[in-house]
């Protein structure tokens, strides 16, 4: 598996890197990589969770279309591309610690892609029926 560090070309011809004040604000894992959370923006569902590296992040921010770093593809890949099912980003924030983005978005279509609209419906461990030691 590759890293988008070991990406000879991160950045696409002509473009720019990301903000040295919002990379700052990142605090990426090993692999150069941020969780990023993306939620429905209107209804606050939870759909999906990708990761970003800083191009990914800055094409997210540029294009206004959530881009991703696939971990088992070793390559960048923009939602919607192939499935039609966009996501139109609303908003782009980080955690507390810098190591988590939520992005809210407009999703078109199925979030997942096996075809449901998220990728946890369906996908229960167990439900949870009272605060921690309460049954």
């Amino acid at each position: 598996m590759s890293s988008p560090e070991n990406t000879p070309t991160a950045a696409e011809p002509g473009s720019s890197l990301l903000d040295p004040a919002v990379a700052e604000r990142l605090k990426k894992d090993a692999d150069g990589l941020v969780a990023a959370i993306i939620q429905q923006h209107d209804s606050g569902e939870v759909l999906m969770l990708g990761w970003m590296d800083e191009e990914a992040l800055r094409r997210t921010l540029t294009t206004g279309r959530v881009t991703f770093w696939s971990r088992s593809r070793g390559e960048y890949w923009r939602k919607g591309d192939t499935s039609g099912h966009r996501q139109w980003v609303r908003s782009v924030s980080t955690d507390c610690d810098g190591d988590a983005l939520l992005v809210q978005v407009d999703q078109v279509g199925a979030a997942c892609h096996t075809g449901t609209r998220t990728c946890f419906t369906g996908r229960e461990l167990r439900a949870v029926v009272g605060h921690e030691g309460e049954q």
